[in-house]
């Protein structure tokens, strides 16, 4: 298939490679270029604008950083996006930005699949996502090809926008796990207890999972390589936040959520992993 990807930061450019690596031709397009290039070398073609990435497209995927920035893209594409195009859209943009491309895909006559993903740059690499899917249902056929590549299962959950709604609530998990894992580690340090009896403690019974022995086993070593930033993680703890007051319920967890990580964003923790959250625990 003839594939334009629209962001190629930490998942995007794993996920552009593989699409390549599978026989797809593939066209890039990053806001700063510098980013895009190295996938040259791995049979993509790296162009300088999205209208130039999405010339005789059958899907455009965007893999973005926030609705906005997707909005923007989309919109420099449009006077070369072919009208019999699907628009994969992969991007964790909440519940607002959602309904605004669904629209977005309407009036420039696209068909549109919402598609965030379950993963990090670890699994987007190995090509081992979860992509959550949803839309029309005659679109499956045509968009499954991109999935097979890029995720080791695909759920579809509804019509689109449904995914969006259903990646919200995963990551209001994951957000909490890991808040957890970064308090219970401080918590130990603190009171002059080795924050691996924890873990060990926890090992193997009901109370342990692997993500909390992989992110506390990341603070206890401090070793933060970003597999998603403290600062990307405060965007998705807002989006969360935002679609808890539509939905009208009050998620406590998620708004404390909310400040750990906005506090280690001002300790200058932004770009480093989620689990540098931690940080947020010592004023």
């Amino acid at each position: 298939m003839k594939i334009a990807v629209l962001g190629t930061g930490l998942m995007g450019a794993p996920i552009a490679a593989n699409l390549a690596a599978a026989g797809h031709t593939v066209r890039v397009w990053n806001r700063t270029r510098a980013k895009a290039e190295p996938l040259a070398a791995k049979g993509a073609t790296v162009t300088g604008s999205p209208a130039e990435a999405v010339e005789g497209a059958e899907v455009v995927l965007t893999v973005l950083n926030d609705g906005a920035t997707v909005t923007a893209a989309m919109q420099d594409a449009a006077p070369s996006l072919p009208h019999d195009a699907v628009w994969i859209q992969s991007s964790t943009v909440g519940v607002s930005y959602t309904e605004d491309h669904i629209a977005l895909a309407r009036s420039l006559g696209l068909e549109f699949v919402d598609a965030p993903v379950l993963g990090s740059t670890k699994p987007a690499a190995e090509g081992k996502l979860v992509v959550l899917a949803s839309g029309a249902g005659e679109l499956r056929e045509r968009v499954q090809p991109v999935f097979d590549v890029i995720g080791a299962r695909t759920m579809w959950v509804g019509e689109a926008g449904a995914s969006s709604r259903l990646k919200l609530v995963a990551n209001s998990w994951v957000l909490a796990l890991t808040a957890a894992a970064g308090e219970a580690v401080s918590l130990a340090e603190a009171s002059g207890i080795d924050p691996k009896l924890f873990l060990e403690a926890v090992s193997g019974g009901a109370m342990d999972c692997a993500y909390l022995q992989m992110k506390g086993n990341a603070i206890i070593e401090r070793s933060f390589p970003p597999a998603f930033t403290v600062q990307n993680a405060l965007k998705d703890a807002l989006l969360v936040n935002e679609a808890a007051v539509r939905a009208n319920v009050h998620l406590d967890v998620a708004q404390a959520s909310s400040a750990r990580l906005n506090r280690a964003v001002t300790k200058g923790h932004g770009d480093e992993d989620m689990a540098a959250s931690y940080y947020a625990s010592y004023r």
